[in-house]
């Protein structure tokens, strides 16, 4: 299973949003160029993000994007399934039964293996569902602590 570029930035720009929370809105423009992603995209990417209720937008001058709740309570989880929809390891786990037919497995109910891949989802989502953004900036914060420590 691979995240796509709207996944893999969609949490960079919720992280950046995180980082920003106590300073209000935050112009996509400031994002766009502190994660080196394509503005256009980001919009996209937050047209998503907005109607799934992880971010508000003000307008005006010293308007922008913030999350749309306290940075302990947005889960990586969250995010990643908005813009990427439900997390499969392999066609036969979809839970919509609308993965690639052709890839589709005959042997659901007598599968050797699905057990396995049933884990590996469920392991995939409580990882996610487990990591806030919160949790994020704090492991920044003890990693630039622990670079401190090496170099005294």
């Amino acid at each position: 299973m691979r995240l796509s570029a709207k996944g893999e930035y969609g949490v960079r720009a919720m992280v950046y949003l995180a980082l920003n929370y106590e300073n209000g809105p935050v112009p996509l423009r400031a994002i766009s160029q502190s994660e080196n992603i394509s503005q256009h995209f980001l919009e996209q990417i937050f047209a998503i993000l907005r109607r799934e209720g992880l971010i508000k937008s003000t307008r005006g001058a010293k308007g922008g994007y913030t999350l749309a709740h306290l940075p302990q309570h947005v889960y990586v989880g969250d995010i990643i399934r908005a813009l990427e929809g439900p997390l499969f390891p392999v066609d036969c786990l979809s839970e919509d039964g609308q993965a690639d037919k052709n890839r589709r497995c005959n042997k659901t109910e007598d599968c050797l293996v699905r057990n396995v891949w049933e884990k590996l989802r469920e392991h995939i989502d409580n990882l996610l569902d487990n990591i806030s953004l919160q949790d994020m900036l704090d492991w920044s914060i003890e990693n630039k602590k622990a670079e401190y420590e090496k170099v005294r």
